[in-house]
């Protein structure tokens, strides 16, 4: 990150796909202790075959890396940015509609830090998602390169406009389609 002017002489932060690689450290930290607990076996299985065959070199494979995404019923997270989004995506092997109230969030709200996880949640309420016995999981980064999860377990449907909710007045206009120019904060790559 670089504390410089823009174009415009403006003063700001600028955030490079530095920051990136190094908070994704803390992810993959988070996640090394977080798999054991919520993946399905299959992909525990998946995990400790590829494990054992690169320890006994059979194979001159990659380490794998495991599907998360069938581990949850819900996804929230903290929406650091487009580029953290995009990360998560892609690293994560999530589907669009996984990171649907994460990216609503941005675009509505903006980075609201890690409290965006909770707007990402009152979204799925809002939209009437959340039914009982769903898993849904929340992943928040905080300064310093920490990164923090936690899966709820719904004990009851929660039904759309039950209650207050900071989407409630709009949450039929959601999702929106969101183009290049609704971004409006890249990551700069000259540095």
């Amino acid at each position: 990150m670089y504390n410089e002017e823009d174009n415009e002489g403006i003063r700001g932060i600028t955030v490079t796909k530095d920051l990136l690689v190094a908070a994704f450290g803390s992810v993959e930290a988070n996640l090394t202790t977080l798999g054991p607990l919520i993946l399905p076996v299959s992909e525990k299985l998946l995990f400790v075959a590829n494990c054992l065959m690169r320890k006994l070199h059979f194979y001159n494979i990659k380490p794998y890396i495991p599907n998360f995404r069938g581990s949850t019923d819900h996804f929230y997270s903290h929406v650091g940015g487009k580029p953290v989004l995009d990360e998560i995506q892609k690293g994560l092997r999530m589907n669009d509609r996984d990171m649907e109230a994460s990216r609503m969030t941005l675009h509505r709200w903006g980075n609201t830090s890690s409290s965006s996880i909770w707007y990402g949640l009152a979204y799925g309420e809002a939209k009437g998602r959340i039914k009982k016995g769903d898993r849904v999981w929340q992943i928040a980064f905080g300064s310093g390169f920490k990164c923090s999860s936690i899966i709820w377990h719904a004990l009851r449907t929660v039904e759309a406009r039950e209650m207050a909710n900071p989407w409630t007045d709009e949450i039929d206009e959601f999702p929106v389609i969101l183009n290049a120019a609704d971004w409006p904060y890249a990551l700069d790559s000259s540095h």
